[in-house]
């Protein structure tokens, strides 16, 4: 059983030494397809722009990547002078501004990839413009904020085939994921009934990252923070309490609560695993949430339907069950007994053979009859070499062959799409929205259509439209 990413991640084309010195036809054509690294060399290096350079996880995204030997960051963009400062004086040398367009009009020839580390709404404008102007992205999850989006950035990575694509999901990093992937592409649980997905605690309790749904009067921004840029395409509005910096997250018009923060993290073993899950073809939340004119619903509980055609699945259909604040599966229902869960943010697939549940780093546990066994313990499994997830994201994008690339967009863009239809059907809780994603539109609800599928872009700030978007 390979440890190596599914066979559905893109190949990547690079161009031969040879052909990249001699001909001036190759030189034109990164300038387009983006930065061409001959195989082979070991004195080239990847010239890094990071944009959101401290925030949640900017800090750990750029300090993380700037310790690969052959990558530099060379250029700061914050809209926060303190975050500014701050990353400046871990690269004295690097250009900074605090408006991603600038980056590109300005300094577009100092780098060669981009970290993208920035709320929510922001991701699909700057990761086109990346793409469009033939640079690598390694972005943050969630890719996008607007369904729309999905099918953005989707043609903007098949415009670019050239280039390297990687979201921020490290938690692959852990064995008890590989393992779960293993196992659940080897079919020996059965075939596969339904998903459940518990999402934890903190879109109900407030806190560092998300906001606890009160809406404060208007404040001024923090010292040294360009609200403007910050806003990027979303519509003026005045700055309040817990909106910018950490708890965005909990705001309507700028994340996506605690489902989207984690969905990439939770059900990437099922879109590794499973390349029959595509889209999905319908969406029922039910919620007794605060109003979400403002904020993201909390005490969600979202089913997710997908239509598959394969012998590794029960039925016509798969669901997904996401829940959160707190709320867990039925243990009964699963029938795995009593007992504790492992963590409070669990994924648990339900196979005719036995039932999955894995925790987002581990363990994994593997539960037939009632009882339960450690998925580790799994006949069969290798023994999985320790990796650094974005030093793999460096080597790809130098055409240095790694098996420890996971995430390309393609498959991060179908591991978002569920946490963005759970959370924006909210808006119509108890409703069933049956969702048609190549024409990005609820063919049962037309106002849903109207209202939850995409935004219009304060102009200057709107993504860029590649391959016929």
């Amino acid at each position: 059983m390979s440890a190596r990413p599914p066979a559905d991640l893109p190949a990547l084309r690079f161009l031969s030494r040879r052909d990249f010195l001699r001909t001036a036809a190759a030189l034109s054509a990164a300038a387009v397809t983006g930065p061409v690294f001959p195989r082979g060399r070991r004195d080239t290096e990847l010239r890094i722009l990071s944009i959101g350079v401290v925030g949640t996880i900017g800090e750990a995204d750029r300090r993380t990547i700037a310790a690969h030997p052959r990558a530099r960051i060379t250029g700061l963009c914050d809209v926060d002078a303190g975050a500014m400062a701050k990353a400046k004086a871990d690269h004295p040398d690097a250009f900074t501004t605090a408006d991603y367009r600038e980056a590109f009009d300005r300094y577009g020839d100092r780098f060669d990839a981009v970290i993208v580390a920035t709320p929510d709404h922001a991701h699909c404008a700057m990761m086109t413009m990346a793409l469009a102007r033939g640079k690598h992205v390694y972005g943050q999850k969630p890719l996008v904020q607007q369904l729309e989006e999905l099918d953005l950035l989707e043609r903007a990575v098949r415009a670019r085939p050239a280039l390297v694509t990687q979201v921020g999901a490290q938690r692959i990093e852990s064995t008890a994921r590989r393992a779960a992937v293993a196992i659940l592409r080897s079919g020996d649980l059965g075939r596969v009934i339904e998903v459940h997905v518990a999402f934890g605690t903190s879109a109900l309790q407030g806190g560092y990252y998300f906001a606890d749904g009160t809406l404060g009067d208007p404040v001024d921004p923090p010292a040294g923070f360009d609200y403007d840029l910050w806003l990027n395409g979303a519509d003026m509005e005045p700055c309040r309490p817990q909106m910018v910096r950490r708890q965005w997250r909990s705001w309507w018009n700028f994340g996506g609560g605690q489902i989207t923060d984690w969905v990439v993290h939770l059900t990437d073993v099922l879109f590794y695993a499973f390349p029959e899950l595509t889209s999905p073809v319908r969406v029922h939340t039910s919620t007794p949430s605060r109003d979400v004119s403002h904020f993201h619903a909390d005490r969600v509980r979202s089913t997710i339907t997908y239509a598959v055609d394969s012998p590794r699945f029960a039925g016509p259909t798969c669901s997904f069950h996401f829940t959160d604040s707190g709320m867990m599966p039925d243990r009964a229902h699963l029938g795995i007994g009593q007992g504790e869960w492992p963590d409070r943010i669990v994924t648990v697939v339900v196979c005719e053979g036995g039932t999955l549940v894995l925790a987002p780093s581990g363990p994994i546990e593997i539960w037939r009859d009632g009882r339960m066994t450690d998925g580790l313990a799994w006949p069969g499994l290798p023994a999985w070499p320790s990796f650094n997830h974005w030093h793999a994201f460096v080597d790809t994008a130098l055409g240095i062959d790694t098996p420890h690339r996971w995430m390309p967009f393609q498959t991060g863009l179908r591991c978002t799409e569920p946490g963005l239809l759970a959370v924006r059907a909210a808006k119509y809780p108890g409703q069933v929205l049956d969702w048609d994603r190549t024409h990005l539109r609820f063919t049962s609800h037309a106002e849903a259509t109207r209202t939850i599928v995409r935004r219009a872009y304060r102009a200057g700030f709107e993504p860029v439209r590649l391959g016929g978007a």
